[in-house]
């Protein structure tokens, strides 16, 4: 076999094969004689049929064959002869084997770019020191007590405040019928807490406990349901009870509700996870100062299909937050060719970091385990409630380990250049955001109650 090497680019590479005939014939008797151990043709025990008779029946499927596994042998050799991997699906040029003929074909991929490493150790960065105000604690206790108050029925006749939570019947009304599902009966709504259109709260504040009323409302344009999106409807609603909201008194009690031994151990155990999870961030802030510098510094071509693949996933990403509001793309009212430009810049620097940080790697001959796979897949299923061995079987039947495998590096060589970085403590600039454990959960999209279809 003798091969010829194009740069056709920095970043891609032509290898055109010649496949002298000895070795084709050789490659289709060896399939040949798979077929011969394998497969049962009539007339002849297993394995005892003629050569010329097992090529003349499953002569497509072996001459396929031949051809793939001769290609692929191939491929493999030139790489590790060249020491070339390439960033992007082979793509292969060529025919099918024919006796007693020289087989020619030719390779085409996408390489890393040969560049200069800059120097990544001993960089300065400012890192913000952990802290965590009282006041941010008072809060998630507030919120905790919160999580156990109880109501109570106001027997006062009055209207309802924010912080109350409400009994009504409602429906809503377009043309003088019912709009479908929604219609219900004894709901409860708490006020004040953004979980309903501020004009159907504003309606039932208006009302004392036993009275009706009703408003025409209208449905912003971007509301949830496309069916009720910008259409008017006429609200009705009968107020039937109001709860006091009542909170318990902080105590051990509370504590151990909320999954803790005692008051002091469930502050600790809050001080703690802000302060852990504030070095996480910090840390991680740190980080991209340390990696977006040297990234600055870099002007190298990419492998398109890097940037494309990069600017795949950030379509996608953007995809799922949109989808998670009840909207999508075509929500933002741009093109797919506009919305890929737009992320393009992004794509372009990511590519760069993670060649660099690869190529960091590749230097400080950084490796990843098995095991380490292994754990990296075990943290993903539980966060995702999967099966391990499901998943793991997803990632492998689905060519994944690799790029799991390559972040893990790149994470690797990123803990490698802050390790070696000058880190200085500093002063938090800002008040950092609560901490996932800690804060309050997000607000929903405005919406309008949820009904049972209670007539």
């Amino acid at each position: 076999m003798q091969y010829d090497v194009q740069d056709i680019s920095p970043v891609e590479r032509k290898i055109a094969v010649t496949v002298p005939a000895e070795e084709v014939n050789a490659a289709i008797l060896a399939t040949i004689a798979i077929y011969k151990t394998k497969y049962d043709v009539k007339g002849f025990r297993k394995g005892k049929a003629p050569a010329t008779v097992i090529e003349g029946t499953f002569r497509g499927q072996i001459y396929n064959e031949a051809t793939t596994d001769l290609i692929n042998y191939h491929i493999n050799e030139i790489l590790n002869t060249l020491k070339l991997t390439p960033m992007s699906r082979i793509t292969v040029d060529g025919g099918q084997l024919v006796r007693d003929e020289d087989f020619q074909y030719s390779l085409g991929f996408e390489i890393a770019p040969a560049f200069d490493l800059p120097p990544y150790t001993g960089l300065a960065v400012d890192e913000e020191r952990a802290e965590v105000k009282d006041e941010e604690l008072a809060e998630v206790e507030r919120r905790i007590l919160d999580n156990h108050a109880t109501f109570k029925v106001l027997t006062e006749v009055r209207q309802p405040k924010d912080g109350e939570l409400v009994t009504v019947n409602f429906g809503a009304y377009r043309n003088g019928e019912v709009v479908a599902g929604i219609k219900a009966e004894n709901f409860e709504l708490p006020l004040g807490q953004a979980q309903a259109l501020p004009e159907f709260e504003e309606l039932i504040k208006s009302l004392t406990t036993g009275q009706s009323g009703e408003k025409d409302i209208t449905f912003p344009a971007d509301f949830i349901n496309s069916d009720l999106a910008g259409q008017t409807v006429t609200m009705k609603v009968t107020l039937h009870a109001i709860k006091a909201k009542e909170l318990p008194e902080m105590s051990d009690d509370v504590a151990k509700k909320a999954g803790f031994d005692t008051v002091d151990k469930m502050r600790e155990a809050i001080r703690q996870s802000y302060l852990e999870n504030r070095r996480q961030l910090h840390k991680s802030t740190a980080q991209k100062k340390l990696l977006d510098g040297l990234v600055q510094g870099l002007d190298f071509p990419l492998p398109p299909s890097l940037v494309e693949d990069r600017i795949d996933r950030l379509v996608k990403d953007l995809e799922y937050r949109l989808d998670r509001r009840g909207k999508n793309l075509l929500s933002l009212g741009k093109t797919m060719e506009q919305l890929r430009e737009e992320f393009r810049e992004e794509a372009v620097q990511g590519s760069r970091a993670e060649l660099l940080l690869l190529s960091v790697a590749e230097k400080e001959a950084l490796q990843v385990s098995p095991q380490e796979i292994d754990q990296a897949l075990n943290r993903l299923a539980v966060q995702t409630r999967q099966d391990f061995m499901e998943l793991k079987r997803y990632y492998e039947e689905n060519n994944l380990v690799v790029p799991l495998k390559d972040r893990l590096i790149m994470d690797k060589a990123m803990d490698l250049i802050y390790s070696r970085a000058e880190r200085r403590e500093i002063d938090p600039v800002a008040p950092a955001a609560a901490e996932p454990e800690a804060k309050p959960k997000k607000k929903a999209a405005k919406k309008a109650p949820k009904a049972d279809k209670a007539e």
